[in-house]
């Protein structure tokens, strides 16, 4: 179970699209309950591209990110069971992409995702103990959306793809992240970075690879998720590439990232 005893929550972000960030909520999350640790994956993201990856049709999206932060439901009444035991959402659709208008003039705009979540620990249907992970799957930009996720995480999980542009990327998030931390949470932390997309015969993926380990050293992991045609597929069937195909090397390259997050869980635990 959780290795603390609320559940840890983390933002899968990145500035730039198509860098693998929802396929990683997604078969993270997957991976995570699989081995025995509940997870969430809340949907702030108006794509919903990580509801549908987890099968849940736009027409059975009843209660969504959109009405928790409007106010019109609690997070316990818009969380729903996935295929994966173990494994619950908060689903989201395209309401949410004007959100950002109409919650621009309220005093704590910043902490309405955070506040929800507060809510949820103290009177949720079992308390803190229902989840060991929260992971909160971002726009790929930095909104409202995007900072009300950072305002109520612990911790940053960036996904970064291995091409020439990660590094100068990755120094604008790390500049959001530090301004997050000094405006909003002066508590959140980078949990890791996992590089994605890497590709064993391109010599630019071992060049970015050995870039980012070298400027960022023991913050990236092991762990680096390979360019594959079934991680691609398995969205568009309504499922984690885990259950799409379990042995194909995405899916065993995030059983072993989840394996990677808990220890590395464990030992901030025990420092």
């Amino acid at each position: 179970m959780s290795p603390t005893k609320k559940p840890r929550i983390l933002v899968v972000a990145n500035q730039k699209g198509g860098v693998g960030k929802t396929t990683t909520a997604i078969n993270l999350g997957t991976a995570l309950a699989a081995i025995g640790e509940p997870t969430l994956v809340i949907d702030i993201d108006p794509q919903g591209n990580a509801s549908t990856g987890l099968g849940l049709h736009r027409q059975d999206r009843k209660l969504t990110t959109y009405e928790v932060l409007m106010g019109e439901a609690r997070l316990a009444e818009a969380i729903v069971p996935t295929r994966i035991p173990g494994l619950s959402l908060v689903p989201a659709t395209v309401d949410l992409s004007g959100a950002e208008l109409e919650l621009a003039d309220l005093p704590r705009r910043n902490f309405i995702l955070k506040d929800a979540l507060a809510e949820y620990s103290a009177h949720g249907s079992n308390g803190v103990g229902d989840f060991s992970y929260i992971l909160i799957d971002c726009p790929p930009s930095l909104t409202l959306l995007t900072l009300n996720a950072m305002a109520a995480a612990d911790a940053v999980l960036v996904p970064l793809q291995c091409e020439f542009f990660a590094l100068e990327g990755l120094s604008q998030l790390l500049k959001t992240i530090e301004l997050v931390r000094e405006k909003l949470n002066p508590t959140l932390e980078m949990q890791g970075i996992v590089l994605t997309m890497f590709d064993k015969r391109n010599k630019l993926s071992d060049q970015v690879a050995a870039d980012v380990r070298e400027t960022l050293g023991d913050k990236v992991y092991a762990t680096m998720i390979p360019r594959n045609v079934r991680i691609s597929e398995a969205p568009s069937h309504g499922v984690p590439a885990l259950v799409y195909d379990l042995r194909c090397p995405g899916s065993q390259a995030y059983i072993k990232l989840a394996g990677e997050l808990i220890q590395r869980e464990r030992l901030r635990v025990a420092a």
